[in-house]
């Protein structure tokens, strides 16, 4: 059971402030870097680094707006990070189901090994 993730994608929005930034693009539909560093706690050119990850992995796209890029959302490749996550849990959830069934047959062999001890 191996699910494809991509790594590049996962790294990008694992930033607690990339995420925050992909909120807010979603929210209001786009933004700019000066924009989104009125609503982040980090500078205006911390935002512009981190929208160059997000745009790298495809994730939102620019288009020039005067002297400013405006960034939107790609859906397509955001739904491609959701359909990865959902994959992912997916194949933990198996995983930690057979992790438990193992652990109860463990459980019960000692439960019995145990009563099995104290009745001699």
């Amino acid at each position: 059971m191996s699910v494809i993730v991509d790594d590049d994608l996962w790294s990008a929005v694992g930033d607690p402030t990339r995420r925050r930034m992909l909120d807010l693009l979603l929210s209001e539909g786009s933004g700019t870097a000066t924009s989104l560093s009125e609503r982040l706690p980090v500078t205006r050119q911390a935002v512009a680094k981190h929208l160059v990850v997000l745009d790298r992995v495809g994730l939102v796209h620019a288009t020039t707006a005067g002297r400013e890029k405006q960034f939107r959302v790609d859906q397509a490749q955001l739904a491609r990070a959701v359909a990865q996550l959902a994959d992912v849990g997916s194949a933990w959830s198996s995983r930690l189901q057979r992790i438990k069934r193992i652990a109860e047959t463990i459980q019960r062999g000692q439960d019995t090994t145990n009563e099995t001890e104290k009745k001699q």
